[in-house]
């Protein structure tokens, strides 16, 4: 699913006008993302966690080139859905 179809989704749910439900969706994602530059977790109940982890750093290879290369530690976006979500989601086939 895109951008555009959540936002068509949720007009033809809420009959609000697409272009206040598009600002809505793009100022959750852009609050999530200053969360967590922040280094704060976004907790929504119901639903789930948007975090960050840590990947420490270490030596990949370039095949390629015959070389070896050090990944430095870094953090990368992680989200963890809710026990209610999960079991939501395992009944669908």
């Amino acid at each position: 699913m895109t951008k555009a179809e959540i936002v068509d989704a949720i007009y033809n749910q809420t009959n609000v006008e697409r272009e206040n439900v598009l600002k809505c969706v793009e100022g959750f994602m852009e609050v999530v993302k200053n969360s967590l530059n922040k280094g704060e977790n976004v907790y929504l109940r119901g639903f789930g966690t948007f975090g960050l982890k840590v990947r420490k750093q270490k030596i990949a290879r370039n095949i390629s080139k015959g070389t070896s290369v050090v990944v430095p530690e870094h953090n990368i976006p992680s989200f963890k859905p809710c026990k209610e979500f999960m079991a939501e989601v395992a009944k669908v086939k």
